[in-house]
């Protein structure tokens, strides 16, 4: 089947979309967004009596603008390195193993037909099954990957779209706790706004993921906020620590 009927395929039939594809970038960055801009804001509320008002909300503004533009950017930039990195290391071991394949033929097959029993085969059909990979050594050396090293095909990664992936999941969540400091003074009642507003960012990215993967909803949404809210509570925390 060429490339275009495959993702055709897996579109139409497995409702795979791109939305999917991407979802480990969308709640990777998006969390860490909300929790990174909120840690500004919740820093200096906690930090002492008046809150972000002694500072004034110019200064949280820019201090979160700063803070998650510097971050977004390291996120998906550390994201594309981290693909990057993972592929190298697939390639390596998967030309090792081909080299295996030919210097070491007998214990490579031996290996094959362990796995392929540990997966449930028989050994008649595991001794079959593993002479018919010997005589395909790319596909032998997939199994391989998949099933003696427990790595999946890296080569189908994006190091660049999952880095802008995250990187804009990163921004579009990460500035809902400032934008009540946009629109009004930076009073208690403001920080509180922030908070709800955070809180409504998490559940809203927790929604997404059950979208995505139709598990249970309340477990989707409440693993998101209660990620996300235990590192909001630590940064508000180490903001009355420090302050008081």
């Amino acid at each position: 089947m060429p490339l275009h009927d495959l993702k055709g395929h897996l579109r139409d039939a497995h409702g795979i979309t791109a939305f999917q594809e991407n979802l480990r970038q969308i709640v990777y960055g998006g969390n860490d967004g909300i929790v990174t801009t909120f840690a500004i804001v919740a820093g200096f509320a906690g930090a002492g009596a008046e809150g972000a008002a002694q500072i004034g909300g110019i200064a949280v503004i820019l201090f979160g603008l700063a803070n998650l533009f510097a971050d977004a950017t390291a996120m998906g930039l550390g994201e594309f390195l981290s693909q990057r990195s993972e592929r190298d290391v697939y390639r390596a071991t998967r030309r090792g193993e081909l080299e295996l394949m030919k210097t070491q033929p007998d214990e490579e097959f031996h290996e094959a037909v362990h796995l392929l029993q540990e997966e449930g085969m028989s050994p008649q059909d595991a001794l079959a099954m593993a002479d018919i990979l010997e005589r395909n050594p790319k596909m032998m050396a997939d199994f391989m990957m998949r099933y003696e090293f427990g790595m999946g095909d890296a080569e189908a990664s994006n190091g660049i779209r999952e880095g802008m992936m995250t990187f804009l999941s990163f921004l579009v969540f990460g500035v809902v706790p400032l934008i009540p400091y946009f629109l009004l003074d930076p009073t208690q009642a403001t920080f509180y706004l922030s908070s709800f507003a955070t809180f409504g960012a998490l559940v809203a990215l927790g929604t997404l993921r059950w979208a995505a993967t139709r598990e249970n909803i309340l477990r989707c949404v409440a693993e998101t906020v209660l990620v996300g809210g235990t590192c909001a509570l630590v940064a508000f925390g180490v903001g009355v620590i420090i302050g008081g």
